[in-house]
Order: C-alpha cells, then structure tokens, then sequence
C-alpha cells in the first residue's frame, strides 16, 4: 500500500496523558463484545494493522525482496526515533520499514506524516487506522516519552520524495533539526535507518510545479510508472526495486530531558551528523549493489 508523506519539521514538546499500548501480535484476541473496539487514541487499530501486515506481505517478500542489516540495534523496549531518506513519488519505504520491524521485532511502529493524509476522506481513516499519526511535537513527545513506542520520522520532509530520478540518494537537509531536539526532550535515541531501493520503485522523471499549485499539493510528479502502466495504474504500482536497509548504531544524547530549551547549535550540528552517517551508508550500500533488481 502508499506510504504517507513524510512528517513536517519538529520543534516543541508538552506533555500529555500516560498510555500503555500493547506489543503487535498479529493473533491478538478479538473483544467478544461487537460494541468494543481496538482502535487506540491514535486511531491505530491493531487488528486492522495485522489485516494489512498480512496483505502487504507478498509485496515485502516477493516485489521488494526487502532484506535487513542491523535489525538487532532497533530497541526491543522503551521509546526510539527512527529516522530515515525518504524517496519515490507515492514513499514505499515507510511501509516497508514499518512492516519488517513489526513482523520482526514483533513491536508496533507509529509512523508520523504530514497531516494533509490526516483530512482526506476514507484514507485519513485507513493511514490512521493502519499506525499513521499527524507529525506534531506533541504526538511525538508522548508516543516517545510516555508511551515508550517506536516512531518513525523522515526528516527530508516532502523534499525527498519530490526528488527527480537524477537526484537519487542525494540527502536533502533534515530541516531545522526539530526531530534531534524532540529526541532530546523525550530522553530517547535516535536510530537512522539508511534504505536503498525506494528511488527505483517509482522514479520521478517530471514535476509539473503548475499542477502542484493548483491542487495544493507539494509536487505533481510524472514517474517512469505512469508511462508504463498508465496515470491511474501507474500511481499504485511500484517496479520491482529490490530494497535493503541498513540499521545504523543508535545515537544517545548525554543530556537531561524535558529542558524547557535546547541549545539549537547543538540540534543542528546532531541533526546534520546524523544526516551525513546516512548519506555515507547509502553510498557505500550502492558501491556494493550488483543491480537494482537483483542484489
């Protein structure tokens, strides 16, 4: 299934209400009462996510062939940002990087995105029902600090994705380094996750920017996708990229949580290191690749 789009820029952080949410297991009981529900206060819904883990599966394992280095340095407990490059015109890593740490670590991930997804009818619904949560400092600091969840961020923002096929693992700045300060706040690691194989899913060859204005939306791309399959097929079907993602060392901020500020020279330079181990694991990921299909 598309991805959402990435998160906006996190800056600030309150408080909020202390939540325990449970472990994913795809067998979870069902309440016997029909009037019950699962749906937590995010809007995830852990059967419906287990509804799609099992129908986005083929896609993982057989379109993507998605294969994992590192996997064991996500955390099995408590709270961790994720953070990744972003690509293809409709994101595929998202769920990609969403499904394998679910069906692996067997822990929920909650994936932030722009709230654009949030206010369409139906999908705003599904993106919710399914982990996606509207990227706000907020939401952030409380899936971290008090709920102790897995969060998955993309720091490029919009301008990853938007990307032309020429510009392929190219990192685009991590905005104001908003996730790094959240981090901070929230007393947790950061754990980049460098992914390659999303740019070739669905490549952009042209931006319309006139159309992108006129609907509001960040970009129009044209992709080699709809070319292929046509305009309506060719924004829903990926080409079969093999994708493999690299889990980096997590990065731990020896600094007191919930400061009311944080020095943002400190952000910014953190957030540019992080950028840039990225960047070099990408490069060194595509030295090593013998074909975008296969290996």
């Amino acid at each position: 299934m598309p991805a959402p789009e990435p998160p906006v820029d996190l800056d600030t952080a309150e408080h909020g209400a202390l939540v325990h949410l449970p472990r994913v297991t795809d067998d979870a009981a069902v309440p016997t009462d029909p009037r019950r529900s699962d749906v937590d206060e995010w809007g995830r819904s852990e059967r419906m996510r287990a509804l799609a883990r099992q129908l986005y599966d083929p896609v993982y394992r057989h379109l993507f062939r998605a294969e994992w280095e590192g996997l064991d340095k996500i955390p099995t407990d408590g709270g961790a940002l994720l953070v990744a490059n972003h690509a293809a015109a409709i994101p595929s890593d998202a769920p990609v990087i969403m499904h394998g740490i679910e069906t692996e670590l067997q822990r929920p991930v909650y994936g932030l995105a722009d709230n654009l997804f949030k206010s369409l009818p139906f999908v705003g619904t599904m993106w919710s029902r399914v982990g996606g949560v509207t990227a706000h400092p907020d939401n952030a600091y409380r899936l971290l600090r008090e709920q102790h969840q897995l969060v998955l961020v993309f720091p490029e923002g919009s301008k990853g994705p938007a990307k032309h096929y020429s510009q392929r693992y190219r990192l685009r700045r991590f905005g104001r380094g908003g996730f790094v300060e959240i981090a901070m706040r929230a007393g947790v690691p950061v754990v980049p996750i460098a992914v390659v194989g999303a740019e070739e899913s669905m490549p952009i060859l042209l931006n319309i920017p006139q159309l992108a204005k006129a609907f509001g939306l960040p970009y129009a791309p044209i992709t080699a996708n709809h070319l292929l399959f046509g305009p309506l097929l060719g924004s829903i079907l990926y080409l079969p990229a093999k994708f493999k993602l690299r889990v980096l060392d997590p990065v731990h901020f020896d600094i007191e949580p919930d400061l009311p500020r944080y020095s943002k020279s400190r952000v910014m330079d953190e957030a540019e290191a992080i950028r840039q181990q990225i960047q070099e694991a990408l490069f060194d990921m595509l030295r090593t690749r013998e074909s975008v299909w296969f290996g």
